[in-house]
């Protein structure tokens, strides 16, 4: 087997430049790899469709851009044209894309070539991507462990070398615990930096788009790809930057920040030391680093409950078996067609959650539980930005525990939260937000780094994301087979 597509994105480019392969060269590569692949990382493929776009492009001179020509696979619950999106739900087993959604044009205007669509959590609903109506992803450092979610197959699918990179989405860490979980790079962007149009909503005030690669380098290069104002998403704004613009910059007069909850006794010691480890490799290369409290910081799980849970009931609202996808046969009402096809069409956790975000938003309830949330998670915010009118970043653990075997978490939806107590922060407050790997624990699994930035400040994030990379010596490769 080839192996073409572990190259740096640079050297591919050099490559594609001197003609010496072929974009047809990498869409192979990458198939063979996957249909070779035990993890479950995919729902859809689209190797006829990949395979024609890149013979379309071998027509085309290469330019400049170091995207063009790279294979990426698509979380399914963001629109591409032609191609089914699931959301990993039987609800929408059979619905196909009749739009690409905004990121997506993006994607394709860098002549990109899509592979397919990765598994997820129903709906985006879960933290361990068990919820998928077709199964688990597995994780490829251990496939009897989860890969995280709710952008498993994403994160499973980049971390095996199955392709370079992957689009997942964030409503309360799904794109950083998987990476966590997976040993690869995921970025949370300020949100509106990424348009939402064309991605199946779970919650609007806290849904995100983002990259998920094998690096620091090629996540700020992605996301250069995909940042740009979509008139479609009134949330949505550019300010025309370079996120790899800091890379490699001086660290000088750097002063960073770790919150007292994010090293306390819910982290797992393992994980609690890698963080302190990187706390000295910093200090030693004189940047400030201090522990700080947050106000609000232990309220994030219980305000992500309110308001991500009210927001899905009535978002999930308009599938109800009418319009398109799956809807219960022979009904003997209309009554009896909207309850069956959701009572057969959802999943457990989906029902779960539409349920708990009806009872809160009915009647006084919304003032009691949704509109108090909001208050406090104004409150959450405003205590990260003081923070950062002191400090250049946040950082700390991903996850409190590394990933663990499938099946442990059952049907519990209280510990399914607790997966996400640390990466939930920065979608109530709308703060970039990226995981890293810094190491291994005593099963020689993968532990993340979390570096939270002050609003559209991605490129400081990248900044020392990169200078830490480069100090650590561990190799997050070696799960690719040859």
């Amino acid at each position: 087997m080839s192996k073409y597509i572990d190259l740096s994105i640079e050297k591919i480019h050099d490559l594609l430049k001197r003609k010496e392969i072929t974009p047809t060269t990498l869409v192979l590569e990458c198939f063979e790899r996957i249909e070779k692949s035990d993890l479950n990382a995919f729902i859809t493929l689209d190797k006829e469709g990949a395979l024609k776009r890149a013979r379309e492009l071998e027509a085309k001179e290469v330019p400049d851009d170091l995207l063009f020509g790279i294979p990426i696979a698509i979380k399914d619950n963001i629109m591409v044209d032609g191609l089914k999106c699931t959301c990993a739900s039987k609800m929408l087993d059979n619905f196909t894309a009749i739009y690409d959604a905004g990121c997506i044009d993006l994607i394709k205007s860098h002549d990109m070539i899509i592979l397919g669509k990765t598994n997820m959590d129903e709906f985006a609903m879960g933290s361990t991507s068990e919820t998928s109506f077709y199964g688990a992803p597995l994780n490829p450092w251990n496939r009897k462990k989860v890969t995280g979610g709710s952008s498993g197959g994403s994160a499973s699918a980049v971390s095996a070398g199955l392709v370079p990179l992957a689009l997942g989405s964030d409503t309360g860490g799904s794109v950083r615990q998987p990476s966590s979980f997976t040993g690869i790079v995921g970025m949370k962007p300020t949100y509106g930096r990424v348009s939402r149009y064309g991605l199946v909503a779970f919650a609007s005030s806290l849904d995100q788009i983002g990259p998920m690669t094998r690096n620091v380098y090629e996540n700020a290069l992605l996301l250069n790809c995909i940042s740009k104002i979509d008139k479609r998403d009134l949330t949505s704004f550019d300010t025309n930057e370079d996120f790899t613009r800091k890379i490699g910059e001086s660290l000088q007069n750097f002063k960073v920040a770790i919150p007292n909850y994010f090293v306390s006794d819910i982290i797992d010691d393992e994980i609690r030391e890698k963080v302190l480890n990187i706390k000295t490799i910093l200090e030693n290369n004189h940047v400030q680093v201090d522990f700080v409290d947050i106000k609000h910081i232990d309220k994030a799980v219980t305000l992500y409950q309110i308001i991500a849970m009210g927001e899905a009931s009535s978002n999930l609202a308009r599938f109800d078996g009418v319009r398109y996808g799956y809807s219960y046969p022979n009904p003997t009402s209309l009554d009896d067609l909207y309850m069956k096809t959701r009572r057969f069409g959802f999943g457990n956790e989906v029902k779960r959650r539409i349920m708990v975000g009806s009872y809160l938003l009915s009647g006084e309830n919304a003032k009691i539980y949704y509109n108090k949330a909001l208050q406090i998670r104004d409150d959450l915010q405003k205590s990260f930005k003081k923070v950062f009118d002191k400090y250049n970043l946040i950082i700390g653990p991903t996850t409190a525990r590394c990933a663990y075997d499938l099946g442990v978490k059952g049907d519990d939806p209280i510990k399914s939260f607790m997966d996400d107590i640390l990466v939930m922060h920065a979608n109530m407050g709308g703060f970039p937000s990226l995981s890293m790997p810094i190491g291994f624990n005593k099963e020689h699994l993968p532990i993340g780094l979390q570096i939270i930035g002050n609003l559209c400040d991605e490129a400081t994030i990248y900044q020392l994301a990169s200078f830490i990379e480069k100090e650590i010596k561990d190799d997050f490769s070696e799960v690719r087979d040859d």
